[in-house]
């Protein structure tokens, strides 16, 4: 058995790696060992995280797939979600999360095979429960927040998102540079609405894709 810990991070200005300790803690006191850590910023709204799926297709049945909160491993729809679950289920890894206490005996082989088979059915209730409020809690948010702009749009006060100021300037230095977009787009990671807006600052500049 071997035990893989998984850690996301939505944007890139977050850190993924922030609940390693927590992880690396809680592998201490169960006395595991974990064998390799897999960290990305992703949405956890979306299926596309290369990360997690590196981590499944080197997992093989037994396996622990170890995380922080279930909403690290997703925010998905129920449709995505099955997706998702239906991998782990091929694969037979077992979810321990540091957040639903009844995956912890996951973290164990359990020799008794009625056991084993009533937490796996107990713990995947929760599991799908917890997957479930994620969404929700997502969805409520975005919720919240566009009807926060629209009301704020209606007063007058609505700014829009803050610029990232620092990728700007470098994409700015970029485009001086004659750099071509599709090499800024893999570098930054930026739209191509915003370097065209940006290439206006370079007028100068022919910038190609």
């Amino acid at each position: 058995m071997f035990v893989r810990a998984y850690l996301r991070a939505s944007t890139n200005e977050q850190d993924a790696s922030r609940a390693r300790a927590d992880l690396e803690a809680f592998a201490d006191e169960h006395g595991l060992t974990i064998a390799s850590f897999y960290a990305e910023n992703e949405s956890g709204t979306s299926l596309k995280r290369p990360e997690l799926f590196r981590l499944l297709a080197d997992s093989r049945a037994g396996d622990v797939l170890l995380v922080e909160q279930v909403d690290r491993l997703s925010r998905l729809n129920a449709e995505d979600w099955e997706k998702l679950r239906s991998e782990i289920r091929r694969i037979g890894v077992r979810v321990v999360a540091l957040d639903l206490p009844t995956s912890w005996r996951h973290a164990a082989n359990v020799d008794d095979d009625f056991t084993a088979r009533m937490s796996e059915a107990i713990n995947g209730m929760l599991l799908d429960m917890l997957a479930a409020i994620a969404r929700k809690d997502y969805d409520d948010r975005r919720r919240r927040q566009a009807q926060g702009i629209e009301k704020a749009k209606a007063h007058g006060k609505y700014a829009g998102r803050p610029e990232n100021t620092k990728r700007n300037s470098a994409i700015v230095e970029m485009l001086k540079a004659k750099q071509s977009w599709s090499t800024i787009q893999k570098a930054t990671g930026c739209s191509r609405s915003t370097l065209a807006r940006l290439a206006k600052r370079v007028p100068e500049t022919a910038a190609t894709s």
